[in-house]
């Protein structure tokens, strides 16, 4: 039995059908006449190339005694480029003591606020929206202090305003306190990026600022809300869970304050079953308030 030998025309629709499913598939250029085996070419092993030879150096001028002093009209040097102005370039010693020198220039807490959103050797200002400065009453007897802002704060320009500041308003309540008879601040009034926690040099720059602010405030009770505020104020470096409960003492310009650590409402989201510790650390904040403890 003789097989069917395709004809002419049947060869050729089928060529013609094979190069419609090359460009519909994109294959619409052709790059060489011949095909060639990529396979095979992966097995012959590549022609050693001579790398070129390298002009001759010119030799080096014999240094001068004036070599640094630029001929005459020449063009001045270009100034470094400066991504965030100073804070691109400000080491965070010098950061931070600029700090402490223009928080010193603060007679009250607007003072304080206009030199912070002008101060530009801290880079978390560029990353975030808003400067974070403070909430609440600037002459109650009691000040809250957080670790940084986050992306509700940074939005709307007051600490603590998302879940956990929700959260913070309805302990304060449950001790008779709210944003009237409060007032709230941070460590850092910019919101690092992410949501991540400051840098310790991103600390010790704010650091003079917030100092300067408590002072103005002078307050009776400062509550620092989590680890990185009791450490910042105390000194200490053991964990919130050791030092939640416990009174410190801070020093003000005239007298003494009574400083108290407790759990930052946002690990009381993450652990409900702390809330205990925070409600005996709160009614202590009570008794201190009336004079009780």
């Amino acid at each position: 039995m003789l097989s069917s030998m395709p004809s002419p025309n049947d060869a050729q629709a089928d060529l013609i059908a094979y190069l419609d499913f090359h460009v519909e598939a994109g294959a619409d250029a052709v790059l060489d006449e011949q095909p060639h085996d990529r396979f095979g070419e992966a097995d012959t092993p590549a022609p050693t190339l001579r790398a070129p030879r390298r002009p001759a150096a010119a030799p080096r001028p014999v240094a001068q005694a004036n070599s640094l002093v630029p001929p005459p009209g020449s063009p001045p040097p270009a100034a470094p480029a400066r991504t965030f102005g100073r804070a691109a370039s400000a080491q965070p010693d010098e950061a931070a003591s600029d700090a402490r020198a223009r928080a010193r220039e603060a007679k009250s807490l607007d003072e304080l606020e206009k030199i912070l959103a002008d101060f530009d050797a801290c880079p978390l200002r560029f990353t975030a929206k808003n400067l974070v400065f403070a909430d609440g009453n600037p002459e109650a007897r009691v000040m809250f202090l957080g670790e940084a802002p986050g992306a509700d704060e940074d939005r709307i320009g007051k600490p603590f305003m998302g879940r956990s500041g929700q959260l913070l308003d309805k302990m304060m309540a449950a001790v008779g306190l709210d944003r009237t008879s409060a007032y709230i601040g941070n460590i850092v009034p910019w919101r690092p990026p992410g949501n991540r926690n400051p840098t310790p040099q991103e600390v010790a720059v704010c650091r003079p600022f917030v100092e300067r602010q408590i002072e103005l405030v002078d307050p009776e009770v400062i509550v620092c809300l989590g680890a990185p505020a009791t450490q910042t104020l105390t000194g200490t470096k053991d964990g919130i869970l050791r030092t939640r409960g416990r009174l410190f003492p801070y020093k003000l310009p005239t007298r003494e304050a009574k400083l108290l650590a407790t759990l930052h409402p946002a690990f009381l989201l993450r652990q409900p079953v702390q809330k205990r510790l925070a409600w005996r650390d709160f009614r202590s904040l009570r008794a201190l308030l009336d004079g009780k403890a």
